[in-house]
């Protein structure tokens, strides 16, 4: 008995010193890992909840597009009633945001299926070539105005789902030659001043029965040399009974009155 009660004390004083050594190498390794994985497992946690696109995403707007002034109400009138308009005038009128938000609720209400959006690849004093990434990045950069203007009135996700299925298309001039533009199209030809002659023939040339084109532009603030390509299909096109020609004034900036005070500042020297 007394052989046996020793041999069980023996026992648990082993069992006993062997839990209280030290970790050893390996299983300090372990601990060391596991718990590097909390740690990353959090730290891609809380990156994970930051959507900064989200943030910046426009307001939805489901209002029916109301204008600010009778210059807009006749230049919307003027979308509406014509297969191609021009619209002209300085920065700040509108243009632009008119003819994106006529574009989305067209395409809401199932009238079109296609929005083309289009502008020269002409920068005051830069290239697409400083900016990073592919064409399609790099030219992004100069439609994100409209995307900004579709946002609002589609929603952001709907955007990303109709530019990804080729619904929304966004694209430099230049690669509107070969194109129709049919009739389920409304196309926006932005930034019309920076066009040559040539390359306003070749966009006129791609319009087809029935479709909605709206070219917008500022004559007098031209990024190239020579007669730009605006001003030429204006006299050439004007009179024409399925052409309209909207022009606004200093007096028809909404953006702000300083844009106002700044553009009298420039046009009158």
């Amino acid at each position: 008995m007394a052989k046996r009660a020793s041999t069980r004390r023996n026992s648990a004083y082993s069992t006993h010193n062997h839990s209280s050594k030290p970790a050893s190498g390996r299983s300090k390794q372990r601990k060391k890992a596991h718990k590097n994985q909390e740690q990353t497992a959090e730290i891609f946690e809380l990156n994970a909840r930051q959507n900064v696109a989200t943030a910046y995403s426009p307001r939805l707007d489901t209002q029916p597009l109301r204008p600010r002034n009778k210059a807009q109400k006749d230049y919307i009138h003027a979308i509406t009633d014509h297969c191609l308009t021009f619209g002209v005038g300085p920065a700040g009128t509108g243009k632009s945001y008119c003819a994106g938000a006529l574009a989305a609720q067209a395409m809401q209400d199932g009238q079109i299926e296609r929005i083309i959006i289009t502008r020269p690849a002409v920068e005051a004093g830069e290239n697409l070539g400083f900016l990073p990434g592919d064409l399609d990045e790099k030219f992004a950069a100069y439609i994100d105005a409209f995307r900004d203007i579709l946002n609002e009135r589609l929603g952001a996700g709907t955007v990303k789902y109709l530019m990804r299925h080729g619904r929304i298309v966004a694209a430099p001039l230049a690669y509107m030659r070969g194109r129709t533009f049919k009739e389920d199209t409304f196309v926006i030809l932005d930034e019309a001043q920076n066009t040559t002659p040539a390359q306003m023939k070749m966009f006129l040339t791609r319009i087809g029965e029935d479709c909605k084109v709206v070219i917008n532009g500022d004559v007098n603030q031209s990024d190239i040399k020579g007669d730009n390509g605006l001003a030429d299909a204006i006299k050439r096109l004007e009179g024409l009974s399925r052409v309209a020609i909207h022009t606004f004034e200093r007096e028809d900036i909404v953006r702000s009155g300083l844009v106002r005070d700044v553009i009298d500042r420039y046009e009158c020297e």
